[in-house]
């Protein structure tokens, strides 16, 4: 239950400062935003997140203590204490929610009725049945999504072109994900193509994890973005070495924590473009009139001593692509 200032004092992350010269801004009215946050506690990724916002929102005239206050909820991975703090949100009350991930969003929209929401990185929003339409979402949400589908296909491209010969890859859902069933038929049609089998793991909390990762051994696995794995990365990646299964996760900290590769959409992109659909909301637009925003950066990252260590020598073509590599 925590506002901007003592988020960032908590995450000991850098003071963003009012620029010199920002757009014009009503003065008088202080608008209450709400963060609805998919995690127990900050982690570098919100902290990312935060700064990629307040620096947009900076650059569109809002800052905090002047015209804008910031309440954040950490909410954790379970749809029940999202959808309360989410209804914590609407009871203070705040003008808006911005809502990171499918399942918080989901949250922010049952437990706070009538709150416009700004979906930051939505897997699916229609085919979750969160907007109607990407140009015209109907409703009280907009904001961007993640293109997962896009994103998990390249996933299952990218696993083909490391590791030579490649015939099976799993993949790593959590079961909880209204957006699981959309993401694995459009890797399924890639991995058609490439002539590789695709397995479907669903768990249901950490507890099943062991056991899912050592079905993937004898193959490769694609571990979906979903925040009770990137709690528990370092224990993910540990297990895939130990049964020696390559593996791509949906961002880079997989990568420093000794995951072999990672591809994504821009964590940065996704909450700097948040702060646009603020500035639109906080000046009279309704979110059923603006168009859901879908990302064009994606980053690819790849760890070689880890790839060394599973006995995979990576393509110089696949390397010359990569955006940051470890070695």
């Amino acid at each position: 239950m925590i506002g901007r200032r003592k988020f960032v004092t908590i995450v000991a992350s850098t003071c963003l400062l009012e620029p010199l010269t920002v757009r014009s801004q009503p003065v008088g009215k202080v608008f209450t935003i709400g963060l609805l946050l998919p995690w127990d506690e900050p982690t570098p990724r919100s902290r990312e997140g935060v700064e990629a916002l307040f620096a947009g929102l900076g650059d569109l005239g809002w800052v905090e203590g002047r015209n804008i206050k910031i309440e954040t909820r950490f909410a954790g991975v379970y749809p029940q204490r999202q959808r309360q703090r989410a209804a914590e949100l609407k009871a203070l009350p705040v003008t808006l929610i911005l809502a990171l991930g499918t399942a918080p969003i989901r949250a922010a929209r049952d437990g706070a009725p009538g709150v416009p929401i700004v979906m930051v990185n939505a897997g699916d929003p229609v085919g979750a049945g969160l907007v109607a339409s990407l140009s015209r979402p109907g409703g009280d949400l907009t904001g961007t999504s993640a293109a997962g589908e896009e994103v998990l296909a390249k996933q299952v491209e990218l696993l083909s072109a490391a590791v030579p010969r490649l015939k099976r890859v799993s993949v790593l859902m959590n079961s909880a994900n209204p957006a699981n069933e959309f993401f694995f038929g459009a890797m399924s049609e890639r991995a058609k193509t490439l002539g590789t089998r695709l397995d479907r793991i669903d768990v249901a909390s950490e507890g099943e994890l062991d056991a899912a990762i050592a079905r993937a051994k004898g193959g490769a696995l694609v571990v979906n973005g979903d925040p009770m794995f990137f709690r528990h990365r370092v224990r993910i990646i540990e297990m895939t070495l130990r049964s020696e299964v390559p593996s791509i996760y949906g961002g880079r900290e997989y990568v420093v924590a000794g995951g072999l590769m990672s591809y994504l959409s821009s964590n940065q992109w996704h909450w700097r473009s948040a702060a646009g659909f603020v500035d639109k909301i906080l000046k009279g637009a309704k979110p059923a009139d603006i168009p859901v925003e879908q990302p064009t950066k994606f980053e690819l990252a790849i760890n070689l001593k880890t790839a060394k260590a599973l006995g995979i020598t990576i393509p110089q073509s696949l390397l010359q692509r990569a955006d940051e590599v470890i070695q």
